[in-house]
């Protein structure tokens, strides 16, 4: 688990030093709507949430996470830096495509391969810990992006080459220190007592534990997850909205790292407060604070108002993104995770195609304060349905 923190923190230092000057780059040097942003962003996110299921299914198959981790790792390593190279929206489309493939391929593999590493009473600090380390380089790369844009060192293309570096590295530590616990293990770890004791033979019990059902209540959280993210816009277009409201291009990047600053200090913390309090608490509330925060974009008038939000917006990840991973373990039996996790992010990736493309649509036709409004609207109906759907005490393996 620790090394594949180390892993996600390098990825998201490549990654986030492009990230929050991707918006300004296409609209200012490709000359890209903020429809076709919504368009490019969600159907990235897309490809990425969608090959989780099957990426995730296939590593429970073989009982194999690693292989599919490190192509995944690789494969975005290779295409983000192209960016660089991109002259016209085709061009930018691909590698965010490519870039977004490498991810998808690898995520749900990623989180099943950490569950099977560590016990139930301990999954939301091991992914808070985890998220902290990710978020962690996402404050490291927009303080290199805007240390090298701000001296000089570099043009805006030429910092997109230099992320290679970190992705590199990234793959080179996967490749050579993560050891994978197998799949078999971790379901003879979570079998019932009876199989243990010999009353099963063990194989049978792992291959009735390979079919076994994922539950009313993991579906029921799908579907909640699925009406959440069609409110959860591509985060481009907060830092849009936050050039819109004065903060200056160089200073983005320091935004962006304020957010991430935010993020990790708060992601261990919520996901160890999960495991004593419950999954449920912690998303109830951090899914509030979302449609609070979109709801204060809507109103925002002065660059203050986007620093501000910005802070509370990383509330919002620490309470819920390794807590609602610690849920979908929870809810699943050990040799489903894979699968599980697959149908978490498709959840997540069916939806964001449509969410951007709607907020897209309805910030150009009716501005940025109603797009932001229904985002908020949105997010307080997933926050009701949850209380109606997700039962209180819904950890069960």
């Amino acid at each position: 688990m620790k090394v594949l923190s180390a892993v996600s923190f390098l990825t998201d230092v490549a990654s986030e030093m492009i990230y929050p000057l991707l918006p300004i780059f296409l609209s200012t040097v490709v000359g890209v709507s903020t429809t076709a942003l919504g368009a490019i962003e969600g159907a990235a996110e897309s490809v990425s949430s969608l090959l989780r299921l099957p990426a995730g299914w296939w590593s429970d198959r073989v009982k194999r996470r690693k292989p599919l981790v490190l192509a995944g790792y690789a494969i975005a390593a290779i295409a983000r830096p192209m960016i660089a190279l991109a002259t016209t929206v085709g061009q930018v489309l691909a590698i965010r495509l490519s870039d977004r493939f490498g991810k998808g391929i690898r995520s749900a593999p990623r989180d099943a391969l950490i569950a099977d590493s560590v016990p139930q009473d301990q999954r939301g600090y091991a992914y808070g810990v985890h998220r902290a380390a990710d978020n962690s380089g996402a404050v490291i790369g927009p303080l290199i992006a805007w240390a090298l844009l701000t001296f000089e060192w570099v043009e805006l293309r030429e910092l997109f080459l230099w992320a290679a570096v970190p992705g590199a590295i990234s793959v080179v530590l996967l490749w050579g220190f993560v050891q994978e616990r197998s799949v078999s293990a971790a379901v003879s770890s979570a079998a019932p007592a009876n199989a243990a004791t010999g009353n099963v033979p063990a194989a049978r019990s792992a291959a009735a534990a390979a079919s076994a059902p994922m539950g009313a209540p993991f579906w029921r959280f799908l579907v909640v997850i699925f009406v959440f993210t069609l409110g959860a816009s591509s985060d481009a277009f907060l830092l849009l909205r936050a050039s819109q409201l004065g903060i200056a291009a160089p200073a983005i990047p320091i935004l962006w790292a304020v957010l991430h600053v935010v993020k990790v200090s708060s992601s261990v913390w919520g996901g160890g407060l999960s495991d004593r309090v419950g999954r449920r608490p912690l998303i109830l509330f951090g899914w509030a604070v979302y449609a609070a925060v979109y709801l204060g974009f809507a109103f925002a008038t002065t660059a203050w108002h986007g620093w501000l939000l910005f802070i509370v917006y990383g509330l919002y990840f620490g309470m819920t993104e390794g807590t609602e991973k610690a849920l979908v373990a929870d809810l699943v039996p050990a040799a489903r995770r894979g699968a599980a996790f697959g149908w978490f992010n498709a959840a997540l990736g069916v939806g964001a195609l449509p969410a951007s493309l709607m907020f897209g649509v309805v910030w150009e036709r009716f501005g940025s304060a109603s797009a932001f409004g229904m985002g908020a609207a949105i997010a307080a109906t997933a926050t009701l349905l949850f209380v109606l759907l997700v039962p209180t005490s819904t950890e069960t393996t």
